[in-house]
């Protein structure tokens, strides 16, 4: 299975807003709506990088993907350990994983960003999420 890249928002806007994008966008500054957003949205997390650098230490987030297959959770529960997930970024727990194997071995899962997994999956794990 590939990774996506990205996730898709659906955000609400006035059309005040929204006609001020379409302006800078016709008068060429922007490609489109969505690389004005992108761009606002990189400048934003930069104007604030030290504070997320410092809450994700602070938190101790692992930054970027995480997969978790059903070899790597037959492991944990080999070990007899019981993990506490935290992600920002995209963590992904692999179509391989069944509900039982998941409850039994995942603890906590905290993601910042993305979870991809089945919905049988996110449901058996739906009183751990944070």
């Amino acid at each position: 299975m590939k990774t996506p890249d990205s996730e898709k928002l659906t955000l609400n806007l006035g059309f005040v807003d929204l006609g001020r994008i379409d302006l800078l966008v016709r008068d060429g500054f922007y490609s489109n709506r969505s690389d004005f957003i992108r761009t606002a949205i990189r400048n934003q997390l930069s104007s604030h990088a030290d504070v997320a650098a410092q809450a994700t230490t602070r938190l101790s987030l692992e930054l970027g993907l995480r997969t978790f297959t059903r070899r790597d959770l037959e492991a944990v529960k080999a070990a007899g350990e019981r993990l506490e997930i935290r992600v920002l970024g995209l963590a992904v727990i692999e179509a391989d994983v069944s509900p039982e194997l998941a409850r039994e071995t995942i603890a906590s899962l905290t993601v910042l960003g993305a979870l991809h997994a089945a919905p049988e999956i996110k449901a058996a794990l739906a009183d751990r999420l944070s």
